[in-house]
């Protein structure tokens, strides 16, 4: 691949590898969510997602392995049965895309941090320093997370 080629394949897997996937299509920047129920759902003081469109993601492995929690109306969070690692989330109103949690996503990533929702219910104890784009709520109508 040239330098000036797009990578379009990506893997990556759970903590315990039991479940493993692939994105067929270039990442879009990554999407830092500060909602109380991000916070809770990663153990920390927000989530990493990238929007990927749904027929470009594949569970190539650990399908079994997959559950789900419905964490509010229209909203499932699917994770790993066996190690708890969050793997997606999406919603009812938005169908064609999952949110990949981008840390679990292979090697190095092409794309940086684009983003920041929620900021106005962040962590008390987490300080947010950078320049990114920052938006008090959701950035948009379907929800940052």
């Amino acid at each position: 691949m040239s330098k000036a080629a797009a990578q379009t394949e990506f893997t990556g897997a759970c903590l315990c590898g039991g479940i493993q996937f692939r994105i067929h299509s270039e990442l879009a920047p990554i999407q830092i969510c500060h909602c109380l129920q991000c916070r809770k759902a990663q153990g920390g003081p927000f989530a990493t997602n990238i929007p990927v469109a749904r027929s470009a993601f594949e569970v190539v492995g650990g399908a079994q392995l997959l559950r789900c929690y419905e964490s509010s109306p229209g909203k499932f969070r699917y994770f790993c049965g066996a190690c708890g690692s969050p793997v997606y989330s999406c919603r009812d109103q938005l169908p064609q895309v999952v949110r990949i949690r981008a840390g679990l996503i292979d090697g190095p990533l092409p794309v940086r941090l684009g983003s920041q929702a929620y900021v106005a219910s962040k962590a008390n104890w987490w300080t947010i320093d950078d320049r990114l784009p920052a938006f008090a709520q959701a950035r948009d109508p379907a929800g940052a997370s």
